[in-house]
C-alpha cells in the first residue's frame, strides 16, 4: 500500500508532458458541379472542405488546398451526397435464392456474416453510404454495424433492425416450410415471433436488447415466405399498437412490411413511421399516409426480381402467385400514392435483388411519376428525414462527409447513378480519384 502511494506521488510530482492532439485529417474536394442540397438547384464549380469525417465548408470555385491537406479532383464530375437505402438485407447470399437454399444445411451464421461484409463493400462502392438493414440475425448484423463503425470493415453506415417481428407462422417465422427433423432445432432459437399484445411487447424488447436501432414487423404475409397464406394482414390492430408503442417508448422508429391494404391501414393507424412495399393501396390508406406523416418505402425492384426468380424455379412454388399479384399491383398504386402527395423514401429490398444494383430503383421511381430531382431527394434528404438523422442527406457544414460523384448530371438522366465513380464515406475515400 505504501509503495503504491509513493509511486502515485512520484507520478503527480513529475513535470507535465505536453500532449498534442493529432492534426485533423483535411481533404479539399474540387467539384465541377455540386448538388449540395437535393431539391435545390446545383452549384457550379465548388470546393468541399472535409475535416475529421465531416463537411466543414463549401466554397465557390476551386479553392487551393491548405498546407498538409489532401486534394480530390472531381472538376469533371457531378458531385452529390451519398445515397441512402432504407431497405436492405446485407447478411447471407444476396440475389441468388437457389444457391442460398442449396447451401442452407452447410453454412453457419459466421458464413452469413462474411457474405454480409462482402455485400456491405459492394453496396458502399455503388454509392450507398447509409443503409437500413431490415431483417437478419440480430447479433450478426449488430457485429457488422460495429465493425464498419470502427473502420475494420468497409461498408456503409448501418441502421439495423435485427430480426423482423412476426406472428407464429407468419412472414418472418424461420420455422415456416422447414422439414420436421430440423424444425424443432430452429424453433428452440426463435426470438422474433409473438402472439397477443403482451407477447409482442416482449418481442420488441428482445430485439432492442440485441442491439436493434429500429424495429421492423411483418404486418402482412410476404412474397418470399415458403407458405401459401397469401399477402393479407397478419397481426391484429392491438398487436400492432403494442409493437409500435413499445418501440417508440424505447426511442426506436418502426418499419412495417405490408402488402395488403388492410395491413397497411392498421399499421398506419398504429403509428408506424414507414411502410415497406405498400403494394395494395386504396383512397383511405393514402389519406392515412398523409394524415399520419408516414413514409412509403416502395422497393419497386423487389417484386420484379422475385417474380423472375420464382418463374425460373429458384423460389418455392408457393411464392409464384404472390409475386405475380404484387408485381401487377404495385406500379399503379404507387403512381396514385405519389400523385396524391404521399412521402416516398428510397428503398430497394436488396438481398432479394443483387447487392450493388440498388440504384436501378431510380428508373422505377421515374415510372411512378417522379422527376430525377425528386427521385434523388428520396434517397438523400427525404431518406434522412425518415431515419430521423440530421447528419445525413446533404453536403453542408456539420454533416457527415458522405459524398459521391458521377459523370454527367443525374438531374438529366437519373440512371447515371448506376455508374458511380467516386465514393467518400465519413471522410474516407472508398473508391475513385484521390490525391
Amino acid at each position: 500500500m505504501f509503495r503504491t502511494v509513493a509511486a502515485l506521488a512520484l507520478v503527480l510530482a513529475a513535470p507535465a508532458v505536453a500532449q498534442t492532439a493529432p492534426a485533423p485529417k483535411v481533404t479539399f474536394i474540387h467539384a465541377g458541379a455540386l448538388l449540395d442540397r437535393p431539391g435545390q438547384a446545383p452549384r457550379g464549380n465548388s470546393t468541399i472542405v472535409v475535416r475529421d469525417g465531416k463537411v466543414a465548408e463549401v466554397r465557390d470555385g476551386f479553392a487551393p488546398a491548405e498546407a498538409g491537406a489532401a486534394t480530390v479532383d472531381l472538376r469533371d464530375r457531378f458531385v452529390l451526397p451519398g445515397l441512402i437505402d432504407l431497405h436492405v438485407h446485407l447478411l447471407g447470399i444476396g440475389g441468388d435464392p437457389m444457391r442460398a437454399r442449396l447451401t442452407a444445411l452447410n453454412t453457419e451464421m459466421a458464413d452469413e456474416l462474411m457474405y454480409g461484409a462482402g455485400n456491405a463493400r459492394v453496396t458502399l462502392r455503388a454509392g450507398f453510404t447509409t443503409v437500413r438493414d431490415l431483417g437478419g440475425d440480430a447479433r450478426a448484423i449488430r457485429a457488422l454495424r460495429d465493425a464498419i463503425d470502427r473502420g475494420d470493415v468497409e461498408g456503409p453506415t448501418i441502421v439495423n433492425a435485427g430480426a423482423p417481428i412476426s406472428t407464429t407462422g407468419g412472414h418472418g417465422d424461420p420455422v415456416n416450410g422447414v422439414a420436421e427433423p430440423f424444425a424443432h432445432a430452429i424453433a428452440a432459437t426463435v426470438e422474433n415471433t409473438c402472439d397477443g399484445p403482451a407477447d409482442c411487447v416482449r418481442a420488441v424488447r428482445r430485439q432492442v436488447g440485441l442491439g436493434a436501432q429500429v424495429i421492423k414487423f411483418m404486418a402482412t404475409g410476404g412474397v418470399l415466405s415458403n407458405v401459401s397464406g397469401g399477402l393479407g394482414r397478419a397481426f391484429t390492430p392491438e398487436e400492432m399498437k403494442a409493437i409500435v408503442d413499445t418501440a417508440h417508448g424505447l426511442g426506436r422508429k418502426v418499419a412495417a412490411h405490408s402488402h395488403a391494404t388492410e395491413g397497411t391501414r392498421a399499421a398506419l393507424e398504429a403509428g408506424v413511421d414507414t411502410i415497406e412495399h405498400g403494394t395494395f393501396l386504396d383512397d383511405e390508406t393514402i389519406r392515412l399516409f398523409k394524415a399520419k406523416g408516414a413514409y412509403l418505402v416502395p422497393t419497386e425492384i423487389a417484386p420484379i426480381a422475385a417474380l423472375a426468380q420464382a418463374r425460373a424455379g429458384a423460389l418455392p412454388a408457393a411464392t409464384i402467385p404472390k409475386a405475380e399479384a404484387a408485381a401487377a399491383a404495385m406500379r399503379a398504386n404507387h403512381k396514385r400514392a405519389f400523385a396524391a402527395g404521399v412521402k416516398f423514401a428510397f428503398g430497394t429490398d436488396s438481398g432479394v435483388s443483387k447487392h450493388g444494383d440498388n440504384a436501378t430503383e431510380f428508373a422505377e421511381l421515374i415510372k411512378d411519376g417522379m422527376t430525377p430531382a425528386q427521385a434523388i431527394a428520396s434517397a438523400t434528404t427525404v431518406a434522412a428525414e425518415a431515419l430521423g438523422r440530421d447528419d445525413l442527406g446533404a453536403i453542408v457544414p456539420g454533416k457527415a462527409a458522405d459524398i459521391i460523384a458521377v459523370r454527367g448530371s443525374p438531374l438529366e438522366d437519373v440512371t447515371r447513378l448506376t455508374r458511380v465513380e467516386f465514393v467518400m464515406h465519413r471522410g474516407v475515400v472508398a473508391t475513385g480519384p484521390a490525391s
